[in-house]
């Protein structure tokens, strides 16, 4: 694998880091119903008997795990891969919710805001880091053309 793809590949997942975070920021106060405690979808109080109001599901978080590309045919670069925060949810006092359950609870995102902006932080340097490789990268490959012209 080139220098320049194994850059390109920490810029994709630097860009990942980023996109993953700002979407948990972004829905950090995205409650939804929260589920009961044998997995089956609760039914919220309100509304008529026998109709199921559509309540919304709490926002799933996501995280970002990133891993060296160590093997195959091209061996080199990071892959980056999203998979959910677990749990997923933490339970949260909202009894002016619609949809809270009988003591009052929601279900709140499991998002932990400091982790999320250490996440951007960390993908902010790994993103100029990568970019400096290519600009490396750039300017070695054009003065080693100029040499050989």
């Amino acid at each position: 694998m080139s220098i320049f793809s194994i850059a390109t590949s920490g810029l994709s997942a630097a860009s990942l880091r980023v996109n993953v975070a700002a979407s948990n920021i972004a829905n950090v106060q995205t409650t939804g119903v929260l589920p009961a405690s044998d997995g089956s979808s609760p039914s919220a109080g309100a509304g008529s008997p026998g109709i199921a109001p559509a309540f919304p599901a709490p926002y799933v978080p996501l995280r970002v795990d990133q891993v060296s590309q160590s093997s195959g045919a091209t061996p080199g670069g990071t892959i980056a891969k999203v998979s959910t925060v677990s749990p997923s949810y933490t339970a949260q006092s909202d009894p002016s919710a619609p949809f809270a359950n009988k003591d009052g609870l929601v279900a709140a995102p499991n998002v932990d805001i400091a982790n999320e902006f250490a996440q951007l932080a960390a993908a902010k340097y790994s993103f100029i880091a990568n970019a400096k490789v290519i600009e490396a990268y750039s300017e070695t490959t054009e003065s080693l053309l100029d040499i050989t012209t």
